[in-house]
């Protein structure tokens, strides 16, 4: 076996089960699960209805580099997403299966360990998707965190040391942020463009989280900010997906852009790795990518949901909206996370995810301790309820 697998660690899920166990619900009570960020809205007809009619497609091999037709709809999708941002259908695009797996194998593709001793480092913002330090480790890789603390909730690059920036290969940008919602400002991307100048590294940009917004408040992406600061696309990757903008998590569809010869090796390494998505697959991500009702259409479902639990939380809590994203990353009154997710589960039956296991332990402390990360994917009423529940059980 691979000895990197010995050096992951349980996904959030999996250490919430464990500490849960002996930790059980009052009998009679319909769960709420708040603690993963899985969406609940149901999947639009405009995709289920190209996925259906393009079924007889199962019969043909696809092309890993995608249909011809899905790279012009992604390139046409970032234009007008991206105020006018235009880029190259036939090299700047790549369609990929959900942006999870493409964050995970872009990084094998572009670490190259010389030594035990001069790792390659990958850097996250830390808490963090824990994608990004499995394809750390399983790439040779090191990772390091710059810690993201409160009120901003954005990554503090100045406690990376010097000796770190110099091995750092891949700079991981989340934003919206999972799982605190905030959003990367041109002037923080401006911070970032100046030290990969310095240093040179890859910006890996993942924007799964970019169409819930509110407010018309639109999350500028990382091309964009680099076209708006006059820069090229040159060492720069984003990731997106329809899973989150359209309701579909299970149709694994989402795509990369940006630089021309990273996505050209990228490519090679998909061809050998067999990541070609199935014909229907895109047909219907097609029909998802060219149409926006749906996601207005979304983006109003969350914002009703914010409009009615942010206010009764405050009745309890130091809790405000987040400034994108399905989250709510909310400071428990005592600072143990682990504790309130535990009461909430076995006195309402409602699942939290405890902050301290999307992070990890740094020097300046865990900055997920203290706080639980609150998914709103249910149903506005669900979502109401639990929260008018929770109020009562800490005012």
């Amino acid at each position: 076996m691979n000895p990197l697998l010995n050096q992951l660690q349980p996904y959030p899920f999996a250490r919430l089960r464990e500490a849960m166990q002996g930790v059980n619900p009052p009998e009679g009570v319909a769960p709420v699960h708040l603690h993963i960020g899985e969406p609940k809205h149901p999947t639009p007809e405009v995709i289920t209805n190209a996925l259906t009619a393009s079924l007889h497609e199962l019969e043909k091999y696809p092309l890993t580099a995608g249909l011809p037709e899905l790279r012009q709809a992604c390139a046409d999708w970032m234009r007008r997403r991206y105020d006018g941002l235009t880029v190259n259908p036939d090299t700047e695009v790549l369609p990929v299966l959900g942006s999870r797996e493409a964050l995970f194998s872009f990084v094998q593709t572009v670490l190259n360990p010389v030594s035990d001793d001069l790792k390659p480092v990958v850097l996250s913002p830390n808490p963090f998707y824990q994608i990004y330090e499995g394809a750390a480790i399983l790439g040779g890789g090191e990772i390091r965190f710059a810690n993201c603390p409160a009120p901003s909730f954005k990554p503090d690059w100045k406690s990376i040391t010097e000796d770190v920036w110099q091995r750092t290969k891949v700079m991981f940008v989340c934003s919206p942020n999972n799982p605190s919602g905030s959003v990367l400002q041109l002037e923080d991307w401006q911070e970032i463009f100046d030290l990969q100048d310095k240093y040179g590294f890859i910006i890996a940009s993942d924007e799964c989280y970019s169409e819930i917004y509110f407010d018309g408040n639109k999350p500028i992406g990382g091309l964009q900010a680099a076209a708006q600061l006059g820069r090229s696309n040159r060492n720069i990757v984003m990731f997106t997906s329809l899973s989150k903008r359209s309701n579909v998590p299970g149709l694994r569809s989402g795509f990369v852009a940006g630089d021309a010869e990273l996505l050209k090796n990228f490519l090679l390494y998909r061809t050998y790795h067999g990541s070609a998505m199935s014909i229907p697959v895109q047909r219907a991500s097609i029909a998802a990518w060219n149409d926006e009702e749906h996601v207005i259409a979304n983006r109003r479902l969350y914002q009703e949901k914010f409009d009615r639990v942010i206010p009764i939380l405050q009745k309890a809590f130091d809790v405000k909206l987040p400034d994108a994203s399905f989250y709510i990353w909310l400071k428990v009154p005592d600072g143990d996370d682990l504790a309130f997710a535990k009461n909430l589960w076995q006195k309402a039956a409602i699942q939290v995810l405890p902050g301290r296991f999307l992070a990890r332990d740094t020097e300046w402390g865990n900055p997920g301790e203290g706080y639980v990360r609150i998914a709103l994917v249910a149903d506005v009423d669900s979502c109401v309820k639990a929260a008018e529940t929770i109020v009562s059980l800490y005012r």
